[in-house]
Order: structure tokens, then sequence, then C-alpha cells
């Protein structure tokens, strides 16, 4: 059985280091995700790595600090790259999502100079990296069959959120991590033309994750990850302690930004950073608009009653 190994680098991000994970897989070289587009990142992986032999490079979602080098991967050696549909959509159709985000954010009190400013952000080269010239979409691939591993959708974090699940390991991206609670971003869903509902799509990968229990979690920040049921239940109950907090704010006549800029615009003026709060206050409507979505959730996997108290306070 081949041992996958964890590769950790620094990223320029708030969110700190990142972790990618090689592993040989019937005799074929396969990196899970590439860290940031940064030249120390480069440099590791010549390091680390005999780039020659990289046959695949295959993402959990394509966030800057987990697929930045991708094209370079691509073009410099030949690796052929793998990523999940829902990105390889938006990387097709990026000036109507960029477009589409925009008018979201208006419809939900944001106001054009701030939209303006978020556009820019967007454009600067500092959240999207060169995008691959070749992407292949994963799940439509005999890929996972042929090497051996299994593609498990895990929404939430974003719509594109993959775990790939192999013999005792799972490399979960950004949808099990140690102590952190991870902003689920608020985006279009392209396929419909509405706000796509993080909300919904954590409840609906809650069993998926429960699955996972027993194996060893190569997570995408933090150096590991000590217990499935640990993370769900710190992110969990994080959820309903910062509902709680501002559940009179989220239950009023307010819009979105107003609530937004009321709570946080002091301590987050940056408009990315403001973005970010706006997804995570979202995600927390939702959850106030259907609780018991997450309650069956939870008791599915049984992993209600440790937060039972916790959701009498809120609801």
């Amino acid at each position: 059985m081949s041992t996958i190994i964890q590769h950790t680098f620094d990223t320029p991000y708030p969110v700190g280091e990142v972790h990618c994970y090689s592993i040989e897989l019937n005799g074929e070289l396969v990196l899970f995700d590439t860290g940031p587009p940064t030249e120390v990142a480069k440099e590791l992986l010549r390091q680390r790595l005999d780039l020659k032999r990289l046959r695949h490079v295959v993402c959990t979602h394509c966030h800057i600090d987990h697929y930045g080098l991708a094209a370079w991967l691509e073009r410099e050696y030949g690796a052929i790259v793998h990523v999940p549909y829902r990105d390889a959509l938006k990387m097709a159709r990026h000036q109507e999502r960029l477009a589409g985000i925009a008018e979201l954010l208006y419809a939900h009190g944001f106001s054009r100079d701030f939209i303006e400013n978020y556009r820019l952000i967007m454009k600067d080269g500092s959240v999207f990296p060169e995008f691959p010239a070749d992407a292949r979409v994963i799940e439509e691939s005999d890929l996972p069959a042929r090497l051996g591993f299994e593609v498990v959708p895990c929404p939430g974090h974003s719509q594109s959120d993959l775990v790939y699940v192999g013999d005792g390991w799972a490399v979960t991206g950004d949808v099990l991590l140690e102590g952190i609670f991870q902003s689920p971003l608020f985006d279009i869903d392209l396929e419909t033309g509405e706000r796509f509902n993080n909300y919904r799509a954590y409840c609906a990968s809650l069993e998926r994750m429960g699955t996972l229990r027993g194996r060893r979690i190569c997570p995408g920040h933090r150096r590991t990850v000590e217990s499935v049921e640990g993370v769900i239940l710190f992110y969990v109950g994080k959820l309903l302690e910062r509902t709680e907090r501002i559940r009179e704010h989220l239950l009023g006549d307010g819009n979105l930004a107003s609530i937004v800029l009321g709570l946080f615009a002091e301590q987050a003026q940056h408009p990315f950073h403001l973005y970010l709060k706006a997804s995570e206050v979202a995600f927390m409507q939702d959850f106030l608009r259907e609780p018991r979505r997450l309650q069956q959730a939870l008791r599915k996997i049984g992993l209600f009653e440790p937060l039972a108290e916790a959701f009498a306070r809120v609801i």
C-alpha cells in the first residue's frame, strides 16, 4: 500500500499554512492540490517531488491557496489537471460569474461603489491565479476508478468541494479543519442563476462526512484532524455560538449589507473581508430559516445530542 505524503507551504493569506498531498497509485504519481502560486512553493515542490514524473494534479476545490500552481505544473511538466465540475464551470464562465456575484451583492443592499471595489480585487490576481489551459472534470473522468480512489462531493465551504477517499485516507481540502470555522463563500449557482445555498449544501454533506470516520484525514490546513466528530461539533458549535451572539440583528428588518456593515465595518474595512463576513451572515440567516434541516442531518450521524442545548438557546 502506497503512503500518502503531506507537503506544507506558507501562504501570503490570513489562513496561514496550506497542505497538499502526493501518492503513487498504480505506478502514477498523483498530487492532490498544489499550494499557492508563489516562487517558494514552486521550489519546495521541485525539492520534494520528481516533477518530471508527476502525472496528475487533482484539486479538492479551486481556491488560490489550494490550486494556485495547477497551471504552472500543467505547462512546465505536462501534468494533467483535474478539477471539480463546479469549478470547471466557473472557469469557463468566469466573467458571467463575477457579474452574477456583483448583482447578488447589489440585490442584498451593497452599494455600486462597494461592488466596483470588490470587482477590482477579483481582477488583481490575489484571488484567481492563472487557469489551467486544459483542465479535466474529475467527476467525468475514469481516473478515480483506474487509480483506486473515490470522489465524494461535500459542498458547503464552496459549491465545488470534493473529498478524495483512498485506502485508509481521505484528502479533505477545506471540508474538515481542526479548530477553524471556514467561511461558506457567497456565490452564484451558474446552473440556476440564483445564490448558491451553502447552508443546505453543508447539511446534505454532513452524512457523507460521517462516512470518513476511521480514516486518516488529510486536511488542507492545520497538520491533522484528531476526529471527524470533533471537527463537525466544533464547526456547528461555532455556527450556533455566532448566530446566538447576533441573532437580534439576523432576525431584524435590515438587509444583508446593513447587517454586515453595522456589525463589522470598523474591524473589516477591506471589501474582500466584508464579502467574507457577508458570506458568513447569509449562512446564519439560512440556518435560522431552516434550523430543522441541520438538526436532522446531525441526528443521522449521531451528533445532535452534544449540541442540543446550544440549539435550544438559538431557536
